[in-house]
């Protein structure tokens, strides 16, 4: 709607003013239209209501010109479709008006409402009580047109979208008036996912232009526009747009005015069935007829939910209407689908029950599960984990399980797990406001103080992995002492949490306490933990000399450590990273920068790089391998990061470490490392929630145990379905009707890892494997009780990301080889819009394309390319099988 807009002259009335003994009769109809975002209109599904409105004064205050009673009457009511359709696409076609809205809903829409209006506002809007609210929205949506204000100026004033910041540009005989639909208060319920790279952004405008003729209206056009945008993918997304026309075609003589001092007399002698109601919408519910029952729609779909079929698309997709269905059922119903199933697909419906964040949904699970009972451990791990990646998770949700924690519970795997967790729902109510609420309160209370009283290692561990999902400002002193007076793995954990928060909280004693450890100014620290100070001071907008200090370090560093340090000082310049500017400042110095330093030899390496870069969103892969001097891994670790403008999402990490193996091949342990226990074990992140790690071995019995049965069968770190995007808005649209979108993305996704060793070839292999599939379906419609009119989107892709090392320890040094591939993927769009009639007369119209996303071997480094030419020419000579 053009904002074009001219001056107004007034006479002795401050808002529109009918004139005695005269009927006003207008034209007025009211669209909607739902499509693509780019599309234009003529296409679009939506539909027409369109009638006669006959509008008469009945009273006006005799002590105040501005204050008047207007009648408002709908008439000759149509229902059609929004564009000229052939016959056969017509759903409307053949079909009279009571037909389509039935008698009751067409006799209401026609019983006339009455309006009190104060200086153009709407002071009371009254009609008859008892009938439906959707009637009564659209004559609320029709007796909101008739509220303005011949004043330029800014308002907060209530019609049928609620309570709204208004803005009135008046010139001559023209009103433009744009309401804030962000600002409006009225009920409605929604939700929006936790991280806004997966999340959905909304942009919603609303003008209305009036002409006004002899004191009254001649004419009106209202539009509003709800457009929702996919973040991490713009193109995909939808709009609805409703409209609204009241035209002016005749002034007749009509009837006379009602006598009377007092609005309320006047109104019982016109009908005293008439009621003052709000002039906000009322909410509309709509019930679903003939849809299956939670037991009936879990047997559709159950096929494919099978473990083996849990990276395949069809499995998100059935993930995700099972939620939507979960959403609307009971306690009952839901236990009555858990009960039933068998112990292949129980994990399953766990991911999707829990998912569904619903209180019966919760209710459920708390009454199924026992954590008494070890022999659940499997359904008990994926409740908790659904926990964690819930999207918007309640304070009721963290009672619970801070409940449970401070309960019996049999497996302590679980009750690691089960602090972890709480951990992340600390920080996702946190982000929303929420640290002050009660429940959190006492979460993290619990968590701090337990940690400070813990005495064993894997007590003090688990406090410190919750710690490092809940990313607490309180708790970094905590952190800075377990980093600095600990070993083994619990310095690399507490040093590790450290790296995860902001740089902003990042203060001078962290530094201080960093470069302490990084330099071993009080202890010797082990290589891990001194490499992660190292990355932590140099991502928090370092210093000229704590780099420059740095830079020096190296070429006095443990073996591996020096190139270690220098493949992460040259990633930094390479990858343009934020302190890459004063890096280069430092090199400038031949002290820092020379040949001695940099060429030390070895074969630990850090490296990043993109993985894709879109104009909506882009992600990043980072690899960094630390070996010992010996030619043992300690530590490789792989990020993958996606961000936008405003936005970053930690997706992976997957940590594979290992220590005190030197004894194996009869080696020397480096500085700092001579007492570690021998460990392997993995710990991964997956979409900023850290779960439980994962141990291969511990100890030097349970290794050699674990090498002589060795298969090199991979170990599965997590497997199930995630929900990601999760989104959904109720709309009032200004015309009546109400609106919905709502967007679910679910992730299917099998993460496995393994190590294995040969004494024989000297070489050792670690492989990661990530497979997912990730489906979006977002539903954009208008359901009015007589007709649904919507569009769908569908997205679905399926992928698999490999990622192997290969280390020969026979010589030094020794050969490393990195790959590094993901396969060719499918990828699939639909979009359907459609219209429906509740007797099931459906139109349809649908598009869609699949395109195959070329598989790519990233390059990684071309010392990487060099080194896997020798391992595989190597090989290929020698032949034979592992042991």
């Amino acid at each position: 709607i053009q904002n074009t807009v001219f001056a107004f002259q007034t006479g002795h009335t401050t808002g529109p003013s009918l004139n005695n003994d005269k009927l006003y009769k207008f034209a007025y109809s009211a669209e909607v239209y739902v499509d693509r975002v780019k599309a234009s209109l003529q296409k679009s599904a939506g539909y027409r209501i369109s009638s006669g409105v006959d509008v008469n004064l009945l009273w006006r205050n005799p002590d105040n010109d501005d204050d008047q009673l207007i009648k408002i009457m709908i008439k000759d009511v149509q229902v059609e479709n929004v564009n000229e359709r052939p016959a056969a696409k017509n759903i409307f076609k053949g079909k009279s008006t009571e037909k389509i809205l039935g008698k009751e809903y067409l006799e209401a829409l026609q019983r006339p409402i009455v309006l009190e209006l104060v200086r153009g506002k709407v002071k009371t809007f009254y009609s008859y009580q008892n009938e439906p609210a959707f009637t009564q929205n659209i004559k609320r949506g029709l007796a909101s047109l008739f509220q303005l204000q011949l004043h330029s100026g800014s308002t907060r004033e209530v019609d049928v979208s609620g309570k709204c910041n208004t803005t009135y540009h008046v010139r001559q005989d023209q009103v433009t008036k744009i309401k804030d639909l962000d600002s409006c208060e009225i009920a409605k319920e929604g939700y929006t996912s936790h991280n806004p790279i997966l999340d959905i952004s909304k942009k919603v405008t609303s003008a209305t232009i009036y002409v006004l003729e002899d004191s009254f209206i001649k004419s009106i056009k209202a539009e509003e526009n709800y457009v929702f945008l996919l973040n991490f993918r713009r193109k995909t997304g939808a709009k609805i747009v409703s409209k609204q026309r009241l035209e002016l075609k005749s002034v007749q003589a009509g009837p006379g005015l009602i006598a009377g001092k007092q609005v309320a007399g006047v109104i019982k002698t016109l009908d005293s069935s008439y009621v003052a109601m709000p002039l906000e919408a009322e909410p509309v519910k709509s019930e679903c007829k003939n849809c299956p029952s939670l037991s009936e729609h879990w047997k559709s779909i159950r096929e494919h939910m099978h473990p083996e079929k849990l990276s395949k698309a069809e499995a998100a997709k059935s993930f995700l209407s099972f939620i939507k269905s979960i959403r609307k059922a009971t306690k009952e119903e839901i236990l009555q689908v858990i009960r039933s199933e068998n112990k292949e697909l129980l994990p399953q419906v766990v991911d999707a029950v829990t998912s569904a964040q619903t209180p019966e949904s919760l209710e459920a699970m708390l009454e199924f599960l026992d954590f008494k009972d070890a022999s659940t451990f499997v359904l008990q791990e994926r409740f908790l984990y659904a926990c964690g990646f819930a999207s918007h998770p309640s304070e009721t949700l963290l009672k619970s399980l801070t409940d449970k924690f401070k309960g019996d519970i049999a497996n302590e795997e679980i009750r690691e797990t089960l602090v972890i967790v709480m951990g992340a729902l600390i920080r996702k109510l946190c982000d929303r406001g929420g640290c002050k609420l009660p429940f959190v309160v006492e979460a993290k209370r619990l968590i701090l103080n337990r940690l400070e009283k813990a005495k064993k290692d894997d007590n003090v561990r688990m406090y410190l992995l919750a710690l490092k999902n809940a990313l607490l400002p309180e708790a970094i002193p905590l952190l800075l002492k377990y980093a600095e007076s600990e070993e083994g793995h619990i310095s690399s954990l507490a040093a590790t949490a450290l790296q995860r928060y902001d740089p902003s909280f990042l203060t001078k004693e962290v530094k201080e306490t960093m470069n302490r450890i990084y330099h071993q100014n009080r202890k010797i620290h082990e290589k891990t933990v001194r490499t992660t100070a190292a990355a932590i001071i140099l991502n928090s907008n370092p210093s000229y000399m704590e780099v420059k200090n740095i830079l020096l370090s190296i070429g006095e560093l443990p073996m591996e450590m020096n190139k270690y340090m220098l493949s992460m000082i040259q990633d930094i310049i390479h990858f343009e990273m934020p302190s890459s500017k004063t890096v280069r400042k430092v090199l400038k110095d031949m002290r820092a920068h020379n040949y001695d330093r940099f060429s030390k030899m070895g074969s630990s390496s850090a490296y990043s790089g993109y993985i894709t870069r879109g104009p909506d969103v882009s992600s990043t892969y980072s690899l960094d391998i630390l070996y010992s001097g010996s030619g043992i891994l300690r530590r490789s670790n792989m990020n993958i990061h996606i961000f936008d403008r405003n936005a970053e999402l930690h997706a992976s990490q997957v940590v594979i470490e290992a220590q005190g193996l030197e004894s194996i091949i009869a080696a020397t342990p480096d500085e700092g490392e001579e007492n570690l226990d021998s460990f392997a074990g993995m710990s991964a992140i997956l979409f900023d929630v850290q779960l439980r790690p994962v141990t291969f071995f511990q100890g030097y019995g349970d290794l050699m145990s674990k090498m002589l049965s060795a298969t090199g069968d991979p170990m599965n770190v997590v497997k199930g379905l995630i929900l990601l995007t999760d989104y959904s808005q109720e709309i009032q649209l200004q015309a009546g009707p109400m609106a919905s979108a709502e967007f679910l993305g679910g992730l299917a996704i099998d993460i496995s890892g393994g190590m294995e060793f040969s004494l024989w070839y000297r070489e050792s292999k670690t492989n990661v494997k990530n497979r997912v599939a990730v489906f979006l379906a977002g539903n954009t419609e208008v359901d009015s009780f007589f007709v649904k009119t919507g569009m769908e989107t569908t997205l679905e892709v399926e992928t698999a990301l490999d990622f192997i090392s290969t280390v020969q320890f026979s010589q030094y040094p020794f050969l490393v080889c990195m790959q590094m591939d993901r396969i060719e993927s499918p990828f699939r769009n639909h979009v359907t819009k459609y219209e429906s009639l509740p007797s099931g007369r459906r139109y349809t119209a649908r598009r869609g394309k699949a395109v195959m996303l070329a598989g790519n071997e990233y390059p990684l480094h071309q010392e990487n390319s060099n080194m896997c030419r020798s391992v595989f020419g190597a090989k290929s000579d020698s032949g034979g099988g592992w042991f």
